[in-house]
């Protein structure tokens, strides 16, 4: 597998638990947000608009429309009156103080206060950051403006999620640049992970109208036939994830040789965090890793 998406895997449950912490989804509780709506085995799902303003808030105390263009992939027509919503409940510096904590309280309770390896993957990931550029990745640059939280656990955290947005930043840029918009990227990863279509993206709220359009245009392309990628379609959908890995070469490079040490550390961690409930056992980086 290529290095730049062995990394982003091994990341995703550590860095991508903060949306499934029970520390999480209380604090933004006490701020006035719904619980959590429900569970999908044993993780315990985001509530919408707790979702959309805790990430959202590393751009500060923006509109709904910001926060949609940086997600790039969910309906703003959710997404904007989420924000709106949570805005009237705290405000941006809040709830992302609530955010880190909740992240770091999770990846204590379930790997200790010092894991095997947390000195050195914190090293490593520091490695990782240098010299990133932040150009047109608006959520790493909100990341990298906050600085490091100042304990060991929560240091890594960040680390590692702001390397999380920097994929995630040059992903859109790539599937924007390929001529794809949010719909029809999201219906091409799902046949490109192997999973039914409609599935995966009904989580970001498109309606079947929108999505009928997408998967019309994607038809008229010949990306997609019958319900099904065409070799045309693998392709084009492979070739958003070369660029993206392409983006992310600088990563790959300052780590070079010690990229599968790191590796090495995270992987047991990723494990350790979705048996305990706080990642799903299943999620897209898995997938993303089959595909390719």
């Amino acid at each position: 597998m290529i290095a730049a998406r062995a990394l982003a895997a091994a990341l995703e449950p550590v860095t991508g638990q903060v949306y499934f912490s029970p520390e999480c989804h209380g604090g933004y509780e006490t701020l006035g947000f719904a619980a959590s709506p429900g569970q999908m085995g044993d993780v315990a799902l985001p509530d919408g608009p707790a979702y959309f303003c805790s990430r959202g808030s590393l751009l500060g105390q923006v509109p709904g429309e910001l926060v949609a263009a940086a997600f790039g992939v969910f309906n703003p027509a959710v997404v904007i009156p989420s924000v709106a919503h949570g805005w009237t409940l705290t405000d941006a510096d809040t709830i992302c103080e609530v955010r880190t904590r909740g992240a770091v309280a999770q990846l204590r309770r379930i790997l200790g206060d010092s894991p095997d390896g947390l000195a050195r993957a914190t090293q490593l990931l520091r490695r990782a950051n240098e010299a990133l550029r932040p150009e047109g990745r608006a959520l790493y640059a909100g990341l990298l403006a906050l600085g490091l939280p100042g304990d060991p656990i929560g240091d890594m955290w960040r680390l590692g999620d702001r390397l999380r947005e920097y994929r995630g930043d040059s992903h859109i840029a790539a599937w924007l640049s390929d001529g794809f918009d949010a719909t029809e990227i999201g219906l091409l990863s799902e046949l490109y992970w192997g999973l039914p279509l409609r599935s995966y993206i009904r989580s970001r709220a498109w309606s079947n109208a929108d999505l009928d359009a997408a998967e019309a245009r994607l038809v008229d392309r010949g990306l997609v036939a019958d319900g099904a990628l065409t070799d045309e379609g693998r392709t084009a959908r492979e070739a958003v994830e070369v660029s993206t890995d392409r983006s992310c070469a600088p990563i790959v490079n300052n780590l070079g040789d010690d990229l599968d040490e790191l590796l090495t550390i995270l992987g047991p961690w990723g494990v350790a965090i979705a048996a305990a409930g706080g990642y799903p056992g299943r999620g897209p980086h898995d997938l993303a890793r089959l595909a390719s």
